[in-house]
């Protein structure tokens, strides 16, 4: 979890969090709560979310200001989710937003109830000045216009305002729509500021965090890079080696040439065929980060292992699971290799884990549900012997890409796609054999092969082809086929927490499907999946 530091010795280090000024975000389960985390960072306010449920006494760093997320309860709902209390004696500015804005109403006279009406969508916010209180009690507003659009989803609302606080906007159906306290900087509001539809959203978290909680506005990677590096160096200490999960996507490079600053030689990259890679991915790999990037690599192949132990599975929790263990054993066995070679022990493991992999993966009763286990953070051994290292952890996709280019990480590689570490064989619904990998990998080359032809590869995130477990007839030189079925997926995304399905050309998609059925043994149709993020998800499994 975010909340930890690592110990050295007897010296802590420090985490990000407390090297930046954080604004700690606490998450009820509302579709949006990420989207707060990047709004902030956008304005280089670094961010962390944690579960609600944080006990505040469990945090080995103080925020420098709280935001309570939405949520899709009622406060006043038997097993409602609730704030540790301690959070308000933490003496640091506090925002509540929806389900939010009632959490704070609650804990200070309960004054919530279900609306005669419910609030959906677009409404019109009325700002109300208070020029005669206290200065923090306007600030919240300063620079949004007295009626603007704001974006509403709510049910329950406030049945009047709790004691110590005054109204300081109103919509048709809320008249509390936002309020705050008049001796202390404790606001809530009823809409979200954090969605598009907000348009003076961002301006509002700005001042929250600029204005009231005084952040300095110093996240960027250029300075994400100085510090990281620093923090590596003390946590790996002068002597240590670690050796490196890559796989050829940007998130393992970008980690990779980072660990390298940081202590050069002492790193060793490992690339695992895990025999699940896309078609030719470990050639290329040893290519560019030997050629392009002088990191040192080993590629080992595992493939005969981890397909045998996939044999037979279907389930893709399953999957992954195995997926995540067999590669922790490759690893610890590489690098007994590499300690008998080198005479020295290596302490850590490397992995390119990304925030959005820890949001999806932590999970309590009710807000952000587990949607899947991410073997980079749900899939790894109790007993592993290896301790983990993962400097990205924190970051978003873009985040992690605007550092690559700053670390001089070539540019089609900075923005080739996401590859999960499962690879191909979450791309597989049923069972994964050599011949079903053969087929899937095939048919994700050729897409990916045209989308780069038509030259609109960076206006999609992410892009591969599914191999579907049931088959279909067809009709081939006069032939009848029962053969199976590709499914494609393209999709557009800022954060991968949420996404929308690539409108092609209905040519280009016609080309493709010709292509993958010409060319790929044992296909007969192509479908093209237009579900977005939610309610599916990226991957198939």
């Amino acid at each position: 979890m975010a909340t930890e530091n690592t110990t050295v010795g007897s010296h802590p280090v420090e985490a990000v969090s407390e090297l930046f000024d954080t604004v700690l975000i606490l998450d009820f389960g509302s579709q949006y709560s990420h989207l707060i985390t990047r709004r902030l960072r956008e304005i280089n306010v670094y961010a962390e979310m944690l579960p609600c449920t944080q006990k505040i006494a469990d945090l080995t760093w103080k925020p420098k200001a709280i935001i309570f997320s939405g949520g899709p309860y009622s406060v006043y709902a038997e097993g409602a989710p609730h704030a540790d209390p301690a959070v308000f004696d933490l003496g640091v500015p506090i925002l509540g937003i929806c389900y939010g804005l009632q959490e704070i109403a609650w804990q200070r006279g309960k004054n919530v109830a279900a609306g005669d009406k419910r609030e959906y969508g677009n409404s019109t916010l009325r700002i109300e000045r208070h020029n005669d209180k206290a200065s923090h009690v306007d600030a919240l507003f300063e620079g949004v216009e007295d009626d603007t659009n704001v974006w509403m989803s709510h049910g329950d609302k406030l049945s009047g305002a709790p004691p110590g606080f005054i109204t300081i906007a109103s919509s048709p159906n809320a008249p509390w729509a936002g309020l705050a306290h008049e001796e202390i900087p404790l606001y809530g509001i009823q809409f979200h500021p954090e969605v598009t539809h907000t348009p003076f959203g961002s301006k509002i978290l700005e001042n929250f965090a600029v204005k009231i909680a005084k952040c300095q506005q110093n996240w960027t990677m250029e300075e994400f890079i100085s510090k990281e590096i620093k923090r590596i160096q003390t946590i790996v200490g002068p002597d240590s080696h670690v050796i490196g999960a890559v796989s050829g996507g940007v998130d393992s490079t970008v980690a990779a040439k980072l660990m390298h600053e940081a202590i050069g030689s002492r790193f060793h990259a490992i690339l695992v065929d895990n025999g699940v890679m896309r078609l030719n991915e470990c050639e290329q790999v040893l290519e560019t980060l030997n050629k392009h990037l002088g990191i040192n690599l080993t590629v080992v192949d595992a493939s005969d292992e981890f397909l045998e132990k996939l044999a037979g599975v279907e389930d893709p929790e399953k999957k992954r699971k195995i997926i995540g263990n067999t590669f922790i054993h490759v690893f610890q066995r590489e690098a007994e290799k590499l300690t008998a070679g080198h005479g020295k022990d290596i302490d850590y493991l490397l992995q390119g884990t990304l925030y959005p992999d820890v949001i999806e993966s932590i999970s309590f009763k009710g807000p952000s549900q587990t949607i899947k286990t991410h073997h980079n953070v749900g899939g790894l051994l109790d007993n592993m012997k290896l301790k983990l290292i993962e400097p990205l952890r924190e970051l978003f996709k873009d985040e992690v890409r605007k550092l690559g280019t700053i670390m001089g990480i070539p540019d089609d590689l900075v923005w080739r796609h996401p590859f999960p570490g499962p690879g191909i064989a979450i791309r597989i619904l049923g069972e994964v054999t050599r011949e079903q990998v053969d087929i899937a990998r095939r048919a994700d080359h050729i897409f990916i092969e045209e989308i780069k032809k038509a030259g609109i590869y960076r206006e999609i995130s992410q892009a591969f082809a599914a191999l579907l477990p049931i088959r279909a007839v067809g009709v081939m030189g006069d032939q009848r086929k029962y053969d199976q079925i590709i499914a494609l997926r393209a999709v557009t995304t800022t954060d991968f927490m949420t996404a929308d399905w690539y409108d092609f050309d209905s040519k280009f998609l016609k080309h493709v499907s010709n292509r993958i059925v010409n060319e790929v043994d044992g296909v007969c149709r192509v479908l093209y999946d237009v579900s977005q993020k939610p309610p599916g998800t990226i991957e198939f499994l």
